[in-house]
């Protein structure tokens, strides 16, 4: 037991005794105990300054500029809500009607129509474009000189002695009741990049000219070298008749539009012509293009790559003509039609396809020829070829985030003074919607993203302007272009057309359910309610094409279009006028306000909504269906290619390892669409300022959505391109080789079949898979 010690009482005791210890262990104040306090003290600090900063201050915080702007996710100036009600009152008819009596004034030819560039980018200026300036680029195209085409009958023993039986006037006849039709200045018929050439020869009726109407032909021995073709429009793109034809040794062609394309508006049914009523005018022509559309677009001496000046240019000869055409109207091909009665087989001779001529009341019979000897066409094209500029006007709209970019185009050019549906009711749609973003600006508004706006020259030609500048700004493109947005003919009839990547096809269903439809037989209708739904593949035959072909950029093209009861729409004919729109087309020119409001509401949804409204789902499932539509074809491809060979294998084509392809992609899409939809529904959580960290993390799950998003088109890119054709790079979309204007899916796999080259097809079924699993781990 320890002892305790206890000092003796005495009186100098003190009376309260205090034990005195050893002192205790102090914390010595070494420097990470002064780290410590400083620190706690620093954050102590901060969060009364935070308490007490007033929030308009907050966008001067370090991690504020982390974000677009200091409201993000929400808008900029105006919520999206107020966006959308002003894109959706801003537009009228009336200011429609302006734009389009401007632009259909006068000729406007690519390469011609510098006065109307500069009036745009003015125009656009004063609307509220940031910059507008003209982008220009040298371009090899072709500009009528003279034509002729008469039909000639031999007389006497001198095969040199002729006599003109038809002189065709090959004009249209001027309208009293039309003001551009009889201009002085007016633009003469004529095909773009159709050969210069002076050829007499036999013809042929050819029906629509397609790849198969002339295989019908070959394989019913009528006699086609050396003769000139006589072909309708409609069917294919009207640069692949002229491409067949002289593939088999033809030496001109002349086309004709038969009344058969006009459904029930005709004169047979007791419709009157325009003016007077809404069918055809019996001397409308179509002009066009001749280039090889599905080939390749754009300056044919520089395909790939931009005519800049002093470029390298190549031989054109593989995507335009080497023999001369015409287009001619349905009146003046009635003479050569009859001179053909009674020359050959019939129409009616063949395959359903070759029924349904609209001159039988004319007294056509429709046979084939060829013409008798002694009665010969006489085709004369003589055509200028030239290099010369054209302009683009671009506009731009800058945007809080600079690598997010949405573009929004229309052509400008046209080939005849008019133009009111092709392209001009575009180009009213276009600056109606410039002026409805003008007046969100005028409200406070600014955008997220960059708009970008395109006015086009050359399109008509082959789709020039737009094919030349995406090759031109191809590395920008890819980095930042989101979507392209294209409006072409926004108004020729009352019915909804759009074509488009599936990625976007919610955008377009979104739109259109909020836009008022001008026809509604229940109140309060939108387009999305009297529209069926139907959203078509991307083909060609508009400025859509290089961003979705060549660039890899989810594009989407609509309008309203006419139907088989609706007035005869005189497609790149004199009559497509502004008074023709003013009197059938678009009478109150509601259809014209109505695509502005869709293209505008489209095109906020995807420069305004944070994560960006692309749906992947849509894209996965839609490669789906486009496979099942073509497993048909592979199994007749096997029989065919078994029946050639014997010692081929009869099993069917095996599609198990594209099958796997999609479903993986199809699993992939939807994980990351319900994370997508996480992300959105946590745009709209209130963080607290002291969870800061948490908004910060949510932007940047957005921004790699975004860019996840932004790419995913791209993918499906294959850097050699097509077989034959390899300006096109895209595996799943393209035009019909043999059609042009109309979407393939799976183009390099679906002309393997067609050619019965089952070893190719195998080829294309491992490239496809593999941009399909590219598609798939972009996803990830």
């Amino acid at each position: 037991m320890e002892k305790k010690l206890i000092m003796p009482v005495s009186e100098t005791t003190p009376l309260l005794v205090v034990p005195v210890a050893a002192q205790r262990y102090r914390y010595p104040h070494h420097p990470l105990r002064r780290a410590c306090t400083f620190t706690l003290g620093v954050l102590l600090v901060g969060a009364l300054v935070l308490f007490l900063t007033p929030a308009g201050l907050w966008s001067y915080l370090p991690w504020a500029s982390v974000y677009p702007h200091q409201s993000w996710p929400h808008g900029q100036g105006l919520s999206y809500g107020e966006l959308q009600e002003i894109l959706l009152t801003t537009p009228t008819a009336q200011r429609e009607r302006e734009w389009s009596s401007y632009y259909t004034s006068g000729s406007h030819l690519a390469g011609k129509n510098l006065s109307q560039a500069l009036w745009t980018q003015e125009k656009w200026q004063e609307l509220g474009v940031d910059e507008a300036s003209i982008v220009a680029y040298d371009i090899y195209l072709n500009y009528p000189v003279e034509h002729r085409l008469a039909l000639l009958k031999k007389t006497g023993g001198d095969e040199d002695a002729t006599e003109v039986t038809f002189e065709a006037t090959l004009e249209e006849d001027v309208l009293e009741q039309d003001g551009t039709s009889g201009l002085p200045d007016r633009v003469p018929t004529f095909h773009g990049y159709s050969a210069s050439g002076n050829v007499t020869a036999q013809f042929v009726y050819a029906n629509f000219g397609t790849y198969y109407d002339f295989d019908d032909l070959v394989k019913a021995n009528v006699s086609l070298e050396g003769k000139i073709a006589l072909v309708k429009y409609g069917g294919v793109f009207r640069g692949l008749k002229v491409k067949r034809a002289q593939e088999l040794g033809m030496v001109g062609v002349v086309m004709y539009t038969d009344p058969q394309e006009d459904g029930d508006i005709t004169e047979e049914n007791g419709y009157k012509a325009y003016p007077e009523g809404p069918a055809r005018h019996p001397s409308a022509v179509q002009r066009g293009s001749t280039q090889f559309l599905s080939f390749a677009p754009g300056d044919p001496t520089t395909p790939g790559y931009p005519s800049l000046p002093g470029c390298e240019r190549q031989d054109p000869h593989a995507s335009i003509p080497s023999i001369p055409s015409l287009p001619i109207s349905y009146t003046e091909a009635l003479p050569l039609l009859k001179a053909l009665n009674g020359h050959g087989p019939k129409a009616s001779d063949f395959n359903k396809y070759w029924q349904g001529g609209g001159l039988g009341y004319k007294g056509v019979e429709y046979n084939i020829g060829p013409s008798p000897e002694d009665e010969v066409i006489n085709l004369y094209n003589q055509q200028e070829y030239t290099t010369t500029p054209l302009w683009n006007v671009i506009g731009v709209i800058k945007g809080a985030i600079p690598d997010e970019v949405v573009i929004l185009g229309n052509h400008r050019d046209a080939w005849i003074a008019g133009g009111a549906g092709d392209p001009n009711s575009g180009s009213a749609a276009l600056n109606e919607l410039i002026r409805s973003f003008g007046a969100a600006r005028k409200a406070g508004w600014r955008p997220l993203r960059t708009i970008v706006f395109a006015s086009w020259d050359g399109e008509e030609y082959g789709l020039l302007g737009s094919t030349e500048w995406v090759e031109d700004k191809l590395p920008w493109l890819q980095k930042a272009n989101v979507a392209y947005l294209n409006v072409d003919v926004a108004a020729s009839g009352p019915n909804f057309a759009p074509r488009a990547s599936p990625l976007l096809n919610q955008v377009i269903y979104e739109a259109t359910s909020l836009v008022p439809s001008p026809n509604q037989t229940v109140a309060g209708q939108t387009v999305r309610d009297v529209w069926d739904g139907a959203i078509a593949t991307m083909g060609s035959g508009s400025d859509f094409t290089a961003f979705q072909d060549f660039a890899g950029v989810a594009s989407a093209d609509f309008g309203f279009t006419r139907g088989p009861h609706d007035p005869v729409y005189h497609y790149h004919s004199n009559y497509d006028s502004f008074d023709w729109m003013d009197r059938f087309g678009d009478p109150a020119w509601r259809y014209h306000e109505t695509a502005t409001k869709v293209w505008a509401l489209a095109a906020a949804q995807l420069v305004e909504s944070p994560v960006l409204a692309l749906n992947a789902s849509d894209y996965a499932f839609a490669l789906g269906a486009y496979l099942e539509r073509i497993k048909p074809a592979a199994a007749a491809a096997t029989t065919t290619a078994a029946a050639a060979d014997s010692s081929h294998p009869s099993a069917v084509f095996d599609f198990t390892s594209l099958d796997r392809a999609i479903a993986g992609f199809q699993a992939a899409a939807m994980r990351f669409d319900a994370h997508v939809a996480d992300l959105r529904a946590g745009l709209h959580h209130d963080y607290p300022w002291y969870r800061w960290w948490q908004k910060v993390r949510l932007f940047l799950q957005v921004r790699k959505v975004n860019d996840q998003l932004k790419a995913l088109e791209r993918q499906f890119l294959y850097t050699d391109g097509l077989d034959g054709r390899s300006w096109f790079k895209h595996v799943v979309f393209a035009p019909g080789l043999w059609t042009g204007y109309s979407g393939a899916t799976y183009p390099g796999l679906v002309e393997s079949f067609e050619a019965g080259d089952l070893e190719n097809a195998e080829k294309w079924a491992g490239i496809i898979k593999e941009r399909i699993e590219a598609a798939t781990k972009t996803l990830q």
